[in-house]
């Protein structure tokens, strides 16, 4: 007889918000069953004549991750959604990813390895475009005319063959943007085209983009 326990399948939950929101988020999520998370700076955009002449334009976002098993990051999702009145303008925005493998919690220890699966096709996408700082903007602006609501630019570091930098001496890795998209399925090989177009990815050290499929969304304008 075989004993050996199905394994379980996780979620990735994202939770772009306000800033200041992110720890709140994380301790309602704790009370639907998500053991824990990491909170990430970021912005938005609000496109404004008035907040542009202002320099109010970019609004400082906090984006909760949490990965959790599948039933739980849904119920967790659920919550969030009704807690922090996600249906509501500006409140911020949820969604969900499938997670093929997951280690190192002691929650769930002694998971398998196991294969991705074939899944549905899904209604949304997430695009992550990766390029030098002060381009994530670009990225967005692209999308948008493509299509896409808005986006928000989370910032980072990175390094790779191309490009380097050098003071006194020492390499410094340089800054990075993270553009994080989300669309309708139905746009994303159109969003994707065109940033890749206006912002030359294919030329090496220019950036990558790469997308995934999403589970729940919670928070999307309709209009």
């Amino acid at each position: 007889m075989d004993n050996q326990r199905e394994p379980l399948e996780f979620s990735l939950i994202y939770v772009i918000a306000n800033y200041g929101q992110g720890s709140k988020i994380l301790s309602r999520a704790k009370h639907y069953g998500v053991t824990g998370g990491t909170i990430l700076l970021g912005k938005g955009s609000v496109h404004s004549r008035l907040l542009d002449l202002l320099s109010l334009s970019e609004i400082r976002k906090e984006i909760v991750l949490m990965v959790a098993e599948k039933n739980v990051a849904k119920q967790a999702l659920i919550g969030i959604n009704s807690d922090f009145s996600l249906d509501k303008p500006n409140h911020g925005i949820a969604f969900s990813i499938p997670v093929v493998n997951f280690f190192g919690s002691h929650d769930f220890p002694d998971q398998s390895f196991k294969e991705s699966r074939g899944v549905k096709k899904p209604m949304y996408n997430a695009i992550f475009v990766i390029v030098d700082k002060g381009k994530g903007e670009a990225a967005i602006d692209a999308a948008k005319e493509k299509g896409a609501k808005g986006g928000t630019i989370i910032h980072a570091r990175g390094s790779g063959i191309h490009k380097s930098i050098k003071l006194f001496g020492m390499e410094i890795e340089p800054e990075k943007d993270i553009a994080l998209i989300l669309c309708e399925n139905q746009l994303t090989e159109g969003i994707v085209t065109h940033i890749r177009a206006q912002l030359h990815i294919d030329q090496p050290g220019y950036g990558i983009i790469f997308t995934q499929n999403v589970e729940e969304t919670y928070g999307l304008r309709k209009d």
